[in-house]
């Protein structure tokens, strides 16, 4: 008498998660509906976070008008400066403009998050490195880069006021001023962050790191005038703080290009030597 066979089942090629390398490209794929539903569900998280965020700044908006009052307190002091309001609405405008963007900025983290991890399953695991690699090195660098900015606008509007005369007064509309400090504090932000861009772009193989070095010359040139256009001509020493931690990043990003092209070199030379 012989023993009955035990049937065996095999999992079915969906049950296996997906292999090194291997993005959700490969594997089943997800009803439209089911996108949908996961969009809405990271959306409606960004959303509740950008209104926090909002209600928080709203609440510091008297600490933010506070910085940007000061320059103008300076300069109150040798002549009639003040920062005005051209309408009735228009100090509650600014404080909603200040809630806004500073929502924006203070939820950043959790929106931006929930952007990447919506994209994540469809990308292989080099993009996936990439990406959060490349989130890793800008956000702090943008910080850094705004950071800067609001330490150095008080000169900027300084440097720019001191063209009029003493029997001249300064009255600055309040919108316009706080558009000129914001694309400031944003322009030097983004500056700051452009070595991780040449960072990812070496990465994937679009910019040589030859390319970078070629270009070393025209780059800290163009460091040093926009440091020149964003500080006193006079304050040297501003300038020089401004300039100095700016060509250091690039000699940074210079110089993780160069480690990774020699890396993939050597690779490519010893994976010709197992072909040859």
């Amino acid at each position: 008498m012989t023993a009955a066979a035990v049937p065996t089942t095999t999992a079915p090629p969906e049950a296996a998660g997906p292999a090194a390398g291997q993005s959700v490209r490969d594997m089943p794929k997800m009803a439209l509906s089911g996108h949908l539903k996961e969009a809405r569900t990271r959306i409606t998280r960004s959303a509740l976070a950008l209104v926090v965020g909002a209600v928080v700044a709203y609440l510091l908006s008297d600490a933010v008008l506070n910085v940007l009052r000061a320059p103008v307190l300076d300069i109150a002091d040798s002549r009639n400066a003040a920062i005005n309001y051209d309408s009735i609405t228009g100090a509650f405008d600014l404080k909603l403009r200040i809630a806004l963007y500073g929502g924006i900025v203070l939820s950043s983290p959790v929106w931006m998050y929930q952007l990447v991890a919506y994209i994540a399953p469809g990308l292989t695991r080099r993009e996936r490195k990439y990406t959060y690699g490349f989130l890793a090195g800008v956000i702090p660098l943008f910080a850094v880069g705004c950071a800067v900015g609001v330490l150095i606008f008080p000169r900027m509007v300084e440097l720019l006021t001191g063209f009029a005369s003493t029997d001249d007064s300064t009255l600055l509309q309040a919108s316009s001023y706080f558009d000129f400090v914001l694309k400031l504090v944003l322009a030097s932000g983004v500056a700051f962050t452009l070595p991780a861009f040449l960072v990812v772009l070496n990465a994937m193989g679009i910019l040589p790191a030859t390319t970078i070095a070629a270009s070393w010359r025209g780059a800290v040139i163009a460091i040093i005038v926009f440091s020149a256009l964003v500080t006193p001509a006079a304050d040297l020493m501003s300038m020089f703080l401004l300039a100095v931690p700016m060509v250091l990043l690039f000699l940074i990003a210079l110089g993780i290009a160069w480690l990774h092209d020699r890396r993939m070199n050597r690779r490519l030379a010893a994976e010709l030597k197992e072909v040859i």
